[in-house]
Order: C-alpha cells, then sequence, then structure tokens
C-alpha cells in the first residue's frame, strides 16, 4: 500500500471557485493563496457562503504576479483584474457570527464587481499584515479565512464509496470531489476515510497533523460548474452512515488537518504516515 497526492488545490476567495496544480507552498495557514480573500456583506462584514450564495461556486479566481493581482470572472459579468491591496483601508469582518478583526478592504471597483455577479452589496478584503487566527481541535494550528483549519484532506476512496452507495439508491447520479473543496486528494489506499485515522503524516518536506473530521453544510449539494444547488445528494447518502454525533449530528466527509512543518507539495508524491489513530 503506497498512499500518494492524487490532487492538489487551493481557493483564492472563500466561497469561490478553487484551482488545481500540481505544486503548491504550503505555509502555516494552509496552501499559499488559500483563501486569503473573502466576499463580505457590505452593510456588517459578515462573510458570503455559498451555503447562503451558491452563485460564488461559479465565480473563478486567478492568482496572478504572486498573488499581488487576481483576475476574476463570472455569468454575466464582464471580467475584472484587480490590483491586490495588502495595507489598505480596514474594515472588521465576521465568520459564522464571531468577530475575527480587521482586513483589508480592497476598494469600490471589485465591491461593484462582486455586488453584480452576487445580486446582493458586497465587499472584497485581504487577510491583513499580522492576521493571527487559531484553528481549535486536535492540533488547532493556524488558519486565513477557511471557517476553521488550514487543510483540508479527502481521498479517492472515500469517494468511490460515497459514489456506490448513491448509485444503488438509483434514482442520483455520482458526485465529483469538488462538491467537497478539499485541498488535498490522497489515493492509493482502498479503506473509505482512511484520513480519518490519520494523526499524523509527512508528504516531502511537510508534515501536517489531525485537527477534526470535516463536518458538512449545505454546500456539498451545490454543483461547482454552475453555481446552481443540485441536492439532496450527497448529503443525503452521507446521512445513511456519517453522522457525528460529538458534532450536532452533523454528517461528515473528509479531514480538517494542521500544518505542523511548512514546506512543498507535488501531486505523485508519497504520503508517509506517522501516526495512526488506535495504531
Amino acid at each position: 500500500m503506497t498512499i500518494t497526492v492524487h490532487e492538489l488545490a487551493y481557493y483564492p476567495v472563500k466561497g469561490c471557485a478553487g484551482t488545481t496544480v500540481d505544486s503548491a507552498q504550503v505555509l502555516g495557514t494552509g496552501l499559499a493563496h488559500d483563501r486569503t480573500f473573502m466576499v463580505v456583506d457590505a452593510a456588517d462584514g459578515a462573510f458570503r457562503s455559498q451555503r447562503t450564495h451558491p452563485a460564488m461556486a461559479a465565480i473563478s479566481v486567478e492568482v496572478l504576479d504572486g498573488g499581488a493581482s487576481l483576475a476574476l470572472t463570472a455569468p454575466g459579468v464582464e471580467p475584472l483584474r484587480l490590483d491586490a491591496d495588502r495595507d489598505g483601508p480596514l474594515l472588521d469582518v465576521s465568520m459564522f457570527d464571531r468577530p475575527l478583526g480587521a482586513a483589508v478592504d480592497q476598494g469600490d471597483a471589485v465591491a461593484e464587481w462582486f455586488s453584480e455577479a452576487l445580486g446582493v452589496k458586497s465587499r472584497l478584503v485581504r487577510v491583513a499584515p499580522g492576521f493571527d487566527r487559531d484553528g481549535w481541535g486536535e492540533t488547532p494550528g493556524k488558519v486565513n479565512f477557511a471557517d476553521a483549519h488550514a487543510v483540508l484532506v479527502a481521498s479517492t476512496a472515500s469517494l468511490d464509496d460515497l459514489n456506490a452507495r448513491i448509485t444503488a439508491r438509483g434514482d442520483a447520479k455520482p458526485v465529483p470531489m469538488n462538491r467537497f473543496r478539499p485541498n488535498i486528494v490522497l489515493t492509493g489506499h482502498d479503506e473509505p476515510h482512511f484520513e480519518d485515522r490519520v494523526r499524523r503524516m509527512t508528504i516531502g518536506s511537510v508534515e501536517l497533523a489531525h485537527s477534526v473530521r470535516a463536518t458538512r453544510c449545505a454546500v456539498p449539494m451545490v454543483d461547482q460548474t454552475t453555481g446552481h444547488r443540485v441536492g439532496p445528494e450527497p448529503i443525503r447518502t452521507l446521512s445513511t452512515y456519517r453522522r457525528e454525533p460529538e458534532y450536532g449530528n452533523r454528517v461528515s466527509f473528509g479531514a480538517k488537518n494542521a500544518v505542523v512543518c511548512e514546506g512543498v507539495l507535488n501531486v505523485g508524491e508519497v504520503v508517509e504516515v506517522a501516526e495512526w489513530l488506535g495504531a
């Protein structure tokens, strides 16, 4: 059994489309450029999410010039090139009704662009210099604008098992991995959800440690290409075998990890599991 990295992805703007890559720098807060920007309510600074605005999934974001600028595209809106402001006006923002402090507002032009794309008054903010946010769980780690953890890990075995269960129902189609928006997809182990049991792993120079299982809301029911909610799958099927009583009986898929050692990840690299749960 050789576990390897099957896919890598980062999500420059929280809730918007991801970018798959063959190689990624991993920082203490996760893959470079991952969720360093966030769309917020123009009135109160509360974050916007696919939970309430599924159209975010169809907004593509290309990181240019090492993060100095972004190229934004969305259905029905003219493309926009944004020069990122790293040290401009500050805006107080929040996530899940919890204050995150001040973030760097990216200006009126991109605010109008996101407002048009989503049909609600919005602004775009960036992680401010010195931003320091703790995760939580078994190994808390640090995090940018992800929900609460640096790196989301899933496996092809977990998806294959889920899709076998979905198709066995006879009334739904398999779902792609992008419904779960992972950063790292692992392959090479045929045990579904083995990523839940991995407590420490090393991939090249990168070391990751388990934080919590990844509980799920409505986002996996959003088609990540069209930005339309198309449920009830995969949540319906997950609810039959992946309930988490310790987390309000929500369903789970994937595992959230903290970064212990920074470095570079590459697709195809071998994963060395240093510690398994119960081993």
